[in-house]
């Protein structure tokens, strides 16, 4: 994008950028939203927690593949370009969608039914590895310097509308379609769905202007991305995002993707009110990120990083102890949207907060990859330990795990510099 671009074409290309992230989102979260009415065709057991539990551990495979997509295409974006990496990205997540949707069960072609599963997952986690990096980059260069948190935030907001549409879609089709038929069929038309809009996407995205600031760094010959320059060269700033992120997204995912399925297996609503739980709550919480983001604008990004990593060392307990027994829906959707305005202060800015610590030449793949190594690692195993602790006994022992690891993240949160006042992005 050249110096004498318009207010306007910058914010065409951010908005087409994050309408990208919204379907490639749509699709990761396609499956966890599903995953109650096809995880005993690929896994029957006959209790419903293990079926989950065995499905849940092919959501965390997907996360296997993170860090290898966080490094491959983290590379590719930085050397060929942001609008590469994205165009890239989508490609591989409309293949993987696809190939849910038609994969026959395991009643039918037996244990080649999980192994297609956990292919088509393995190529959505290369994807999103890759997506992350590519958007968080795309987005926080594009973006003005006065307004960069405001803009930045919108990755999270596209990432929550993929997932929100994802259980908008769930709840259509639970208002449309019988039990019996999306048991037996219905799960499979979300896939069918992403995958056309990744269609869609594919050509949006080849239309994107590229930055100012990879264009520059093209120009003046940098050393080129590779992981060994990463290492050697920002190793500070390689640790930090892997810890920032851990508590981060271990949060994110506890109070969003495994709320849906905590509400149904341990509070006891139906899969109906537990899908219309979710729902609403986040959807507030997705109108809430740019406000967030813009407040990071005038007081920096350190505080509402470090008022999330207070506020979830002490409420995440409570909180998923009080929905145990909540019997209540409108009290369960307090509580819910509360963990989420918790989590808001890492969710809202993380984005730009790891753009601003690496020099272009190299923030793609510094951006993607420790980032997608702490998801494979913590927000990928979320439902999997999650579930693992409700079958010991011990649900509770989740809890203080998520605390636990928030608390990690406040320690790195305290010590390190706020990047609003100290971005590499202003050196571009």
């Amino acid at each position: 994008m050249t110096t004498t671009a318009t207010k306007r074409d910058r914010l065409r290309n951010i908005l087409g950028g994050s309408a990208g992230n919204l379907v490639e989102w749509y699709d990761w979260y396609a499956y966890s939203a599903f995953t109650l009415y096809f995880a005993k065709h690929f896994f029957p057991s006959g209790d419903r927690t293990t079926e989950l539990l065995s499905a849940a551990l092919v959501f965390a495979v997907g996360f296997v593949m993170r860090p290898v997509g966080g490094w491959i295409m983290g590379i590719y974006a930085d050397r060929k370009g942001r609008k590469a990496g994205l165009t890239l990205s989508v490609t591989l997540m409309c293949a993987g969608s696809l190939l849910i949707a038609v994969t026959p069960t395991r009643e039918t072609i037996g244990l080649a039914a999980p192994a297609l599963l956990i292919v088509a997952r393995l190529m959505q986690g290369l994807s999103v590895g890759g997506e992350y990096g590519a958007s968080a980059t795309y987005l926080s260069e594009m973006a003005g310097k006065n307004n960069r948190g405001f803009f930045s935030s919108f990755q999270y907001v596209t990432l929550i509308a993929g997932q929100l549409t994802a259980l908008c879609v769930l709840l259509v089709l639970q208002a449309t379609m019988s039990e019996a038929a999306l048991d037996a069929w219905g799960w499979r038309i979300p896939f069918f769905i992403g995958g056309v809009l990744a269609v869609g996407v594919f050509w949006l995205r080849r239309r994107l202007a590229e930055t100012e600031s990879f264009e520059n760094a093209h120009k003046e010959g940098q050393a080129k991305s590779s992981l060994t320059a990463l290492w050697r060269e920002h190793p500070r700033e390689f640790m930090t995002v892997l810890l920032l992120t851990a508590g981060g997204t271990l949060a994110f995912y506890a109070y969003s993707i495994y709320m849906q399925k905590f509400l149904a297996n341990t509070s006891g609503f139906s899969r109906g009110t537990a899908s219309w739980i979710s729902a609403g709550t986040l959807f507030v919480f997705m109108c809430i990120q740019p406000l967030a983001g813009a407040l990071s604008d005038r007081i920096g990004r350190k505080p509402l990083m470090v008022g999330f990593g207070i506020a979830g060392v002490l409420a995440t307990y409570p909180i998923f102890a009080t929905l145990e027994t909540v019997g209540s829906p409108v009290a369960a959707f307090f509580i819910v949207l509360g963990a989420l305005v918790i989590v808001t202060g890492y969710t809202s800015i993380n984005a730009v907060v790891k753009a601003e610590l690496f020099p272009a030449h190299v923030r793609a793949l510094g951006v993607a990859f420790p980032y997608a190594l702490a998801n494979a690692l913590f927000g990928g195993t979320a439902e999997a330990v999650a579930l693992q602790f409700k079958k010991s006994g011990w649900e509770q022992g989740f809890y203080w795990y998520v605390s636990a690891m928030i608390g990690v993240s406040l320690m790195v949160y305290l010590r390190m510099k706020d990047t609003r006042t100290h971005s590499r992005i202003l050196e571009d």
